[in-house]
């Protein structure tokens, strides 16, 4: 039968709370190992970078193969995808638990389990759009409020972990602790697949051997292996595939100027995002402060930012911010860079505290304002393959943000040159993105007032329509890369004003 609307409600709010586990998960774990890098260094005797290293993997995999997941939940919806997500997390650290290298570690901790969390993520925003509509801001809120949840309670309990255990024992206990996500995906009940087992039960008793030809049917209805769609020929399987490709990677982006400015102003910005997360453990152990005192640091940050988040998202939603997003998320990075800068200048715990307080508030300012500003800028009809782009670009620097962060610990034995660099990287980003989105900003009013002189005098309209139609031959002859760049710009601008 046809399927049903999102319930907005109801078996939802389930999913929502599975959602919540498996997001929070894929967010704060990278964070929140962080607190054992300290003494796994001691271990192997390694230096700062090369420990640094593991969050990178972790981070960069879980960015990185959000395509793949996408791609996965198309192709077999979101509870496989999600169950098997947390078998590879709970695999990734049991085995990580027996590693004998650092190099070992990077492939167990970093590349299994940071792919398992990819796996996590991408099906549990999904499958929250299919099960809610009109409540879909507050699900979302919800399910992403499981990041700075599970920070909170993860970095203490990793502390009391390796008090008991050991960083092996940890490791095992975590792996267990990770397999949670396959109930999580179990409450992912695919949406109008239930319908046909009712009918099939409704049949009654007696036509035994048309129930059976029944449930067969539903069951080859219902199966993703379905055979008559598998006979595709080749030419029409690669011409999927390229469709697939394109849908989720619009290459065409890359001449929008909206879309250029946010990525390289957040290219930039992930230099310096993650490292001082990964370190605020380790610098407070460095300066001597006991263990529970510097893993509750970042339980102070998560608290912060689980406020600043919701927070956010009602002050850029008001009609005074709305229209100009692209300032208020410029003044966030650069905000966020400021206090990496007066991070040094924090003596004792008192100083660290008043910093995890700021840096909370900052994070949580950035990552709610991360997608609403894309959006923005490229519409929602380009947004699923503009975030593609973004991710896939991201994945180099945030690869590449706290190994330099290591690198510059173990030159000049201090942690106060990775703050530095950190926070001078992120107040360049911010300015960059200032100065250029009110450069932007100036454009489009312009070419909005070009349009508005021509739609008044309407002898230029008569000349430009025929030039646009000349233009239009150019284009069908030339091939789609004259397509000037004014008329996507407009289109834009009616969006923006449509929104």
């Amino acid at each position: 039968g046809p399927t049903p609307g999102p319930p907005d409600g109801g078996w939802g709010w389930v999913v929502v709370f599975g959602a919540f586990i498996s997001i929070g998960f894929a967010y704060a774990f990278p964070k929140g190992i962080a607190i054992f890098f300290k003494e796994i260094q001691d271990f192997f005797g390694t230096s700062y970078s090369e420990i640094a290293w593991v969050s990178s993997i972790m981070l960069a995999t879980t960015y990185g193969a959000g395509p793949i997941s996408s791609i996965l939940v198309n192709r077999y919806g979101s509870r496989p995808v999600v169950i098997f997500g947390g078998l590879l997390c709970g695999i990734g650290m049991v085995s990580a638990a027996f590693c004998t290298s650092i190099l070992q570690l990077y492939i167990c901790v970093g590349f299994i389990t940071g792919l398992g969390l990819a796996l996590n993520l991408q099906p549990s925003v999904i499958i929250i759009g299919k099960y809610f509509l009109k409540r879909r801001p507050i699900a979302n809120g919800l399910a992403m409020a499981g990041s700075p949840v599970m920070l909170c309670t993860l970095a203490p309990l990793n502390q009391f972990l390796f008090d008991n255990f050991g960083w092996r024992g940890s490791f095992l206990i975590l792996g267990a602790i990770l397999l949670h996500c396959c109930v999580a995906g179990a409450l992912f009940r695919p949406i109008g697949a239930d319908k046909a087992s009712v009918k099939t039960q409704s049949i009654e008793e007696g036509k035994e051997v048309l129930k059976e030809e029944v449930t067969k049917d539903a069951i080859e209805m219902n199966s993703p292996t379905n055979i008559p769609v598998e006979t595709k020929t080749e030419e029409e399987e690669a011409k999927d595939c390229c469709e697939k490709v394109n849908k989720y990677l619009d290459f065409s982006l890359f001449k929008h100027r909206g879309f250029l400015i946010y990525l390289i102003g957040n290219v930039l910005m992930f230099l310096g995002f993650f490292a001082p997360i990964v370190f605020l453990a380790p610098y407070a152990k460095h300066i001597g402060i006991d263990e529970y005192s510097a893993a509750f640091l970042l339980s102070i940050l998560a608290i912060v930012d689980m406020i600043a988040r919701p927070t956010t998202g009602i002050i850029a939603n008001s009609k005074w911010v709305r229209p100009r997003i692209q300032y208020f998320f410029s003044f966030s990075i650069a905000f966020n860079g400021t206090c990496h800068l007066l991070c040094p200048l924090a003596s004792g715990y008192t100083g660290l505290v008043i910093y995890s307080v700021f840096f909370g508030l900052a994070f949580g300012m950035v990552c709610a304002m991360l997608f609403e500003t894309l959006m923005d800028l490229v519409g929602a009809s380009r947004f699923t393959s503009a975030v593609g782009l973004v991710t896939i670009a991201e994945c180099c620097t945030i690869l590449l943000g706290p190994p330099i962060g290591g690198t510059l610990i173990d030159t000049f034995g201090d942690y106060k040159y990775m703050f530095i660099k950190c926070g001078a990287v992120m107040v360049l980003a911010g300015t960059f993105l200032f100065i250029m989105n009110y450069y932007n900003y100036r454009m489009l009013a312009k070419e909005e007032k070009k349009r508005k002189a021509k739609e008044e005098d309407p002898k230029s309209v008569r000349t430009e329509n025929e030039g646009r139609n000349n233009r239009n031959k150019e284009t069908v002859e030339d091939g789609p890369e004259l397509e000037p760049l004014r008329e996507e710009q407009e289109g834009l601008k009616k969006e923006v004003n449509g929104t």
